[in-house]
């Protein structure tokens, strides 16, 4: 069973995270008691994996926060932040840097990946507003919603400037390089953090920023400890499908709106495939993100393909007819004849909230699906299962 595979790892963090659960009923109030002690080697925050934030210890408690674009963008801008212990008197700061008291009491999350940080942390109490409820699935986030703990602030490009400050946010985490809409945000005078997940270009880069997050709540501990799980988990993994004699090749993504938006070859997600074991048919690309293509193009490429990956929101029970509705030509993919879909539907599954911070657990679906004979024959997938009608 997935649990005995897994049972060493969850031990590992279970006495960590066992106050992050007790933490749920925590008020704001008693956030103002925590304390970061940044002088505990195990609260030391030293990313190893991601690229877009870094940390400087200074003597005098202070951390110097910086956060750039991981992908090294033509406009990438680079934002520094001084993280003050709360209560305690600092002098004159390195130019450039803005000071945030810390733990912050409130903060909103504007996308799914950063509220995995909290949820995987236990700290939605330091939650107080969001953005779309879309794909959302976990019951404590939706009763905090229902009973106004936690505010909706609107979407992206058309915020509520007044539910924003009725939330009283100590900060707003966003994602600068998105849509925005973040001019009428900066008149509230509230602090805007660039949480810079998303543009990780590996699976455990955009996952260690829970550690970014556990910086500004006092979690660090946790953290470190959740983390270190994780990126465990993850190489071990890795090195079973490493051992493999064959690789199959795999693409992704449908057509919508006339075209096909297949993720670049060195998007994390081409990143998970090679660990998988698996050959991804654009490997050779640079892009990051999505590369819009015709479905000639894409088929050109991708009609011998062993595997095809779909993501999807689907109504209903997905399958081989679906998608040969969706798409008549979807059937003449040696993927599609051979009934080799790796499949997740969002509706059913809580993929947005949780996967961000467990890499493994989508590593170990993609590996269960390429190589099935490398783990447990009960094995039970977490997001990703091979189609099967």
């Amino acid at each position: 069973m997935r649990k005995n595979m897994l049972l060493a790892v969850l031990c590992t963090v279970a006495a960590v995270l066992a106050g992050c659960r007790g933490a749920q009923q925590r008020t704001a109030a008693a956030a103002d008691r925590d304390s970061i002690a940044v002088d505990d080697s195990a609260a030391r925050i030293a990313p190893q994996y991601a690229e877009g934030f870094s940390v400087e210890y200074a003597d005098d408690g202070l951390r110097l926060v910086t956060v750039s674009d991981p992908q090294k963008g033509e406009k990438s801008k680079t934002y520094r932040f001084a993280l003050v212990p709360r209560g305690q008197k600092y002098g004159q700061l390195p130019e450039g840097y803005t000071p945030i008291e810390v733990p912050i009491r409130r903060s909103i999350a504007m996308t799914t990946l950063q509220l995995s940080n909290f949820i995987a942390l236990g700290a939605l109490d330091f939650v107080s507003g969001i953005t779309s409820t879309r794909h959302l699935q976990n019951r404590d986030i939706k009763a905090r919603i229902k009973d106004g703990r936690i505010s909706q602030i609107g979407m992206e490009g058309n915020f509520d400037a007044e539910v924003i400050m009725a939330a009283a946010p100590d900060v707003i985490f966003i994602s600068p390089f998105k849509r925005g809409g973040y001019e009428a945000i900066k008149e509230t005078g509230i602090t805007l953090v660039p949480h810079l997940g998303y543009k990780e270009m590996t699976p455990l880069g955009q996952a260690e920023w829970v550690k970014f997050i556990a910086m500004f709540i006092g979690r660090e501990r946790e953290a470190n400890a959740f983390f270190d799980a994780v990126a465990a988990r993850y190489a071990e993994v890795k090195a079973l499908a490493a051992s493999v004699a064959q690789r199959p090749t795999v693409f992704s993504g449908e057509m919508h709106g006339g075209n096909w938006f297949a993720v670049g070859g060195r998007n994390h997600l081409a990143q998970l495939f090679r660990d998988a074991g698996a050959d991804y048919v654009l490997s050779d690309n640079e892009e990051t993100g999505g590369i819009p293509m015709d479905f000639e193009r894409l088929y050109a490429i991708a009609a011998n393909a062993d595997f095809w990956r779909i993501l999807n929101s689907y109504p209903g029970d997905f399958s081989y007819e679906a998608l040969r509705a969706s798409e008549p030509r979807n059937a003449d993919f040696k993927a599609f004849r051979e009934r080799k879909v790796i499949y997740c539907n969002m509706k059913q599954t809580p993929y947005y909230e949780q996967s961000p911070v467990h890499p493994e657990q989508l590593l170990e679906d993609l590996v269960f699906a390429f190589h099935p004979e490398l783990l447990p024959k009960d094995f039970e997938p977490t997001f990703y299962r091979l189609l099967e009608k």
